[in-house]
């Protein structure tokens, strides 16, 4: 009964090591697919972290402010907005941001010159309904396509997909 016991033991402390070992693969695994794009533009600029909530909220606050932050990005035939992540907002335009990319901000792949807009051997870069990290300026006399959002985000200089 004591070997049966001890068998057990080992088997269970096998699997745990086991177990350790491969956790941080899995976790790094899950951190290495993220694309970066970056831009030139403001590179010596203080960027403030904002929750997307926070920044809808007290949006006038950030007028002309830059900042950082996070949601999910779509685009179709006149849109290009970031709207909240969350599953227990609204997700209407007006309680969205109109994303305005530039020409004279060019984003790219960190560490190559590929563009985020130019195509490659696989397409272009698929970027709709992504949750994204984004980094740019708050101007809230731009509210994008007919007006219909609460403002926009331009001189966008850093993407993280």
């Amino acid at each position: 009964m004591a070997a049966t016991h001890a068998n057990k033991t080992s088997v269970i402390l096998f699997h745990r090591l086991t177990f350790l070992c491969l956790l941080p693969l899995i976790l790094q695994s899950c951190n290495s697919n993220k694309n970066i794009y970056k831009s030139d533009c403001d590179v010596n600029v203080a960027f403030k972290k904002v929750t997307f909530t926070h920044l809808l909220d007290s949006i006038k606050s950030y007028d002309q402010q830059y900042v950082e932050v996070s949601g999910t990005y779509k685009e179709a035939k006149e849109q290009s907005a970031l709207y909240n992540d969350s599953l227990f907002v609204d997700h209407s335009n007006k309680h969205a941001l109109w994303i305005n990319f530039s020409q004279d901000c060019p984003l790219y792949l960190k560490g190559t010159r590929t563009g985020l807009f130019e195509a490659n051997d696989d397409g272009f870069t698929p970027i709709n309904n992504k949750k994204v990290l984004i980094r740019g300026k708050i101007d809230l006399h731009n509210t994008g396509y007919h007006g219909l959002y609460k403002g926009s985000i331009d001189r966008v200089s850093f993407i993280e997909l």
